[in-house]
């Protein structure tokens, strides 16, 4: 009997989904009143019922009216969004006033569209993730009762107990292998890295930079599986406004060279980011620091779970490229 509750319960640890933090606080709020909460995302209940969790770790329930006013912030008044932009992991601002069940009814609500866009990327590779695993926990639970037959077989026959364990061992590593390998597919691994640098104010890609990309879109096509992760940055020549863009057009022309020259496929190259002056990774008040600055890092990325056995490897910068 001790055995098989052993079985049992390593097939279903297996099955587990990673789910909301426990022991938080649900906070219930007077009917009538008005709220203005800041936090984050991190349950969704359906299209428009959601937990928000503010700075100190208290959950808030939220429901998004139809006609509730959903956009992004903007000196020019923001884009419109529908309900349904909303995914966990987004930071966002909510106003609205507390009804009946202790829930915020909400009637507007503010966020950011570049953190809306990485919140949207990551819940993308995460919910099918969640659903694969679930369908494994399923699986896992029609495995377990196989095992509980095998079992009744076992003892009603003489000299078959062995056999049928046998056959239940083999059956609880066959799920504990599967789960591992469902698991890995949303863990990404850096395989390979690389960073071109520009010229002052500039967003044109040089032969060496060329050279660079050459190398990682040759490393792609070996693997299953990659996404190519794309940062722009800028030193600290001329202002910081501009600098910004700047960094966005020198990621831009990596994208862009990526795609049209070695057709790497859209669904590959992930969001890209321009930083700006922020992320320096030398002096800026020198003129070589400046030249490390104006720079476009690149990283491919592989997912454990399609590529077993992987091994992270980087690419040197030729230290006189500027």
């Amino acid at each position: 009997m001790v055995k098989k509750i052993s079985i049992l319960a390593l097939l279903f640890s297996f099955g587990v989904v990673g789910a909301l933090a426990q022991g938080a606080q649900l906070r219930t709020l007077a009917a009538g009143q008005k709220y203005k909460i800041k936090g984050v995302i991190v349950s969704k209940e359906n299209d428009s019922t959601y937990v928000v969790r503010d700075m100190v770790g208290v959950d808030t329930k939220i429901v998004v009216a139809p006609n509730a006013s959903i956009k992004n912030n903007s000196f020019w008044g923001g884009d419109k969004y529908p309900v349904t932009s909303l995914v966990r992991g987004l930071n966002l601002e909510v106003e609205g006033i507390g009804d009946s069940t202790g829930s915020l009814s909400v009637n507007k609500v503010r966020f950011d569209k570049n953190n809306l866009l990485t919140a949207q990327s990551i819940d993308s590779r995460v919910t099918p993730a969640e659903e694969r695993l679930t369908a494994a926990e399923q699986n896992a639970q029609r495995v377990s009762g196989q095992i509980d037959e095998l079992m009744a077989i076992s003892n009603a026959a003489k000299g078959g107990a062995k056999a049928a364990q046998d056959t239940a061992d083999a059956a609880v590593a066959g799920v504990n292998a599967t789960n591992k390998r469902i698991s890995d597919l949303d863990d990404y691994v850096v395989q390979s890295t690389a960073t071109v640098n520009f010229k002052v104010g500039s967003a044109v890609l040089s032969p060496e930079a060329k050279a660079s990309l050459d190398e990682i879109a040759t490393a792609s096509t070996s693997l299953k599986g990659y996404t190519i992760e794309v940062t722009g940055f800028a030193s600290s020549d001329g202002n910081a406004k501009m600098n910004k863009i700047l960094s966005e057009r020198r990621a831009q022309a990596v994208k862009d060279y990526l795609i049209e020259v070695h057709n790497i496929p859209l669904r590959r190259i992930g969001t890209s980011y321009g930083f700006g002056e922020l992320q320096a990774v030398a002096d800026n008040s020198t003129r070589e620091g400046r030249e490390q600055n104006r720079r476009v890092e690149i990283k491919l990325l592989v997912s454990r779970g399609i590529n077993q056995n992987v091994e992270v490897k980087s690419q040197a910068k030729d230290p006189n490229e500027q």
